[in-house]
């Protein structure tokens, strides 16, 4: 039968190994899965659009296993008691096609996102970085400051919200995890004398909450809040003066902040630094951007990562899911209808 993770196991497996020790485990497993980018299947997400928010399905494949996610983006769910996002995905055998493992994403979901972060900031942010500003102190937020703790071992937030409520929960969760936090009345103050700046509003609209004349040489952008049509972060004028690294570049020009630019302006794919086919930072002046709206072999990795490290345990449960006749030319006996008497 399938294995299964659902959320009260997945909250288990996240106490028993730690939030940042998984997702530092999260950026090893995306180096080495990134290494061989070229051996996976690489396709725009297929994202059905209302005016409210966003479902997509997002699907890769490396020839041996396939999997996909499901997941939603709402920015008005808080407001109404739902979540912003939710999601849930598997992986398959590609040589019989036999779904294998099923998992809730929507905390899975939050380690990937900051694992990625944190694993392009390894590459690309300045040397000895040691403090993060935080445009945005939502459901992501205390998932990017772990993975850039664990990462690179930075402890020293400053951070933003339009909702001071907001900032208060992360500073409740976060100081007495040991990060030192000083929360501030606009994005320039905060970002002030920052190595790292982390977006992540969640408005589905072509909004600038970062302008150029704000951003300083030599910092690190890490764009994580721009992910689908007609929603965006960053002033156009940031991207023309750094330098853009994208996941996946088509869907990145659909979806990311580079959908304010022309087709042909220049980005990276950031598997190339990975490789060595591209050096990365070239300089301590240059201003770095990760163009970040997510991918699906990142939820490969993470499906992967899950899977392992709960394998022979209780976090994992049989789920009774396909259906196997004794005869696989026979599905209807399943049935077990005998004819009238």
């Amino acid at each position: 039968m399938t294995q299964f993770v659902g959320v009260e196991n997945m909250v288990r497996w996240i106490q028993r190994d730690g939030v940042e020790p998984i997702i530092v485990k999260m950026v090893g497993a995306l180096e080495q899965d990134f290494a061989r980018w070229e051996q996976f299947e690489r396709t725009p997400r297929l994202a059905s659009h209302s005016p409210i928010g966003v479902i997509e399905l997002m699907p890769t494949t490396d020839g041996e296993q396939y999997s996909f996610k499901y997941v939603n983006g709402h920015p008005s769910n808080p407001a109404r008691g739902f979540q912003t996002v939710t999601a849930f995905g598997a992986l398959a055998d590609v040589d019989n096609g036999y779904p294998v493992f099923v998992a809730e994403m929507t905390l899975l979901t939050a380690m990937r996102t900051a694992a990625i972060s944190a694993m392009v900031a390894k590459h690309l942010a300045p040397t000895n970085s040691q403090t993060m500003a935080m445009i945005g102190t939502g459901s992501q937020a205390e998932f990017q400051a772990l993975a850039m703790r664990g990462t690179l071992g930075i402890e020293n937030l400053v951070v933003y919200d339009l909702d001071p409520g907001a900032v208060e929960k992360f500073r409740r969760n976060m100081e007495p995890l040991g990060f030192s936090i000083t929360s501030c009345s606009s994005t320039s103050e905060a970002i002030l004398g920052a190595d790292i700046i982390t977006t992540c509003t969640a408005d589905k609209q072509l909004a600038t909450v970062l302008h150029s004349n704000q951003v300083a040489p030599g910092v690190h952008i890490n764009a994580i809040g721009g992910d689908c049509p007609g929603k965006t972060e960053l002033d156009a004028e940031i991207l023309r003066d750094g330098s853009v690294f994208v996941e996946f570049e088509e869907q990145t020009r659909i979806e990311g902040e580079i959908q304010q630019m022309d087709a042909d302006s220049p980005v990276t794919e950031f598997w190339k630094v990975i490789t060595g086919d591209h050096p990365g930072r070239v300089s301590d002046e240059e201003i770095t951007i990760f163009d970040s709206v997510g991918f699906a072999i990142a939820d490969f990795v993470a499906l992967k990562v899950c899977q392992a490290e709960t394998a022979g345990t209780d976090l994992q449960a049989k789920i009774d899911i396909i259906a196997e006749p004794d005869d696989p030319k026979d599905l209807f006996s399943l049935l077990k209808i005998n004819a009238p008497v």
